[in-house]
């Protein structure tokens, strides 16, 4: 189970929320220290046991959550930690790819190309695909995987919880538009990225639908952190183990396009929607680097500082 540290920040008490299961129904829950509450009851409204709702008016309630964390109501306290969810089921989940320095230059390498004094160019525009709402898999679960010959891969990524309706928001603000921040392992199946049937040369021979949209590979959570308790998103320690072997280890600085440089460019062109989430890419240590690919019961460990641990171990799915 993942574990909440008791913080005290000032006067304040340090939260967190996610989901769980009560009666077949996801309700809110919020976590700190070794205090777990149901936030529809603490709140004494029903409509707030629904995640999206927080995040549809998560500022005007955000004030309300601290004092709930600060001193929950008795009725409102669960018994023990609960088994969460995923922190919420997003409509849209946009992934940055080639983010990270240290990845780059790690793939580069992987291709025979080394870059010892690579730069940004500053004409560069962050780069995005799309994973569905049914990728998304809980914490602490086992993780079904229809085939083990995709050469799946890990990749360990920090994921912003929008709160705000978002659009054409300058750098200088755009991260005001952030809820909250999640763990996120944006799973890959390398080796279906490339058609067999298509002929070299031709724009169609990527698949990116095959190699990143698939039943259980966007696990997240397995709480979100607000964004008040994070402080700079550029500047977050972030690991990932395989089996309790550290693959990945980095920080949020390697990143070429920051967080707030992803939101501008994304509601450029459209409208960011409380409980969007946006992966901001994984650093170096992913599996593709050294030809090294995850086999059935590999247990995966994703970790960001302040935010806990994201455990799921995927196994081969039975029919």
């Amino acid at each position: 189970m993942p574990d909440i540290d008791a913080i005290v920040t000032g006067e304040q008490a340090a939260y967190r929320i996610s989901r769980r299961l009560e009666d077949g129904a996801p309700r809110s829950v919020l976590g700190s220290g070794s205090r777990f509450v149901d936030i529809g009851k603490a709140l004494g409204d029903e409509r707030y046991s629904d995640m999206q709702v927080l995040l549809d008016q998560w500022f005007e309630l955000e004030p309300r959550l601290q004092a709930i964390a600060d001193a929950a109501p008795t009725e409102a306290l669960l018994g023990e930690q609960p088994l969460l969810l995923s922190p919420l089921k997003p409509q849209n989940i946009f992934c940055v790819g080639a983010n990270y320095r240290d990845h780059l230059l790690e793939m580069l390498a992987a291709r025979g190309v080394v870059k010892k004094n690579w730069t940004r160019n500053p004409d560069a525009r962050p780069w995005f695909f799309l994973k569905s709402n049914g990728c998304v898999a809980d914490p602490d679960r086992d993780i079904p995987i229809a085939s083990f010959d995709w050469n799946l891969d890990w990749e360990v990524e920090l994921a912003a919880v929008i709160g705000l309706k978002t659009f054409r928001v300058s750098v200088e603000n755009a991260l005001d538009s952030v809820a909250g921040y999640t763990i996120a392992n944006d799973l890959s199946a390398r080796g279906r990225l490339r058609r067999h049937d298509v002929a070299e040369g031709s724009p169609f021979i990527y698949d990116w639908v095959g190699h990143k949209v698939f039943d259980g590979s966007c696990p997240l959570g397995p709480w979100i952190t607000p964004s008040s308790q994070v402080g700079d998103p550029q500047s977050l320690d972030i690991s990932l183990s395989v089996n309790g072997e550290k693959m990945q280890e980095s920080s949020t600085s390697e990143m070429i396009f920051s967080l707030a440089e992803q939101i501008a460019e994304l509601s450029a062109t459209l409208t960011l929607q409380p409980g969007d989430v946006l992966l901001t890419g994984t650093p170096a240590g992913v599996g593709s680097a050294r030809n090294r690919f995850l086999r059935d019961g590999d247990l995966l460990e994703a970790s960001i500082a302040g935010m806990g641990t994201l455990r799921n171990r995927l196994v081969q799915q039975t029919i």
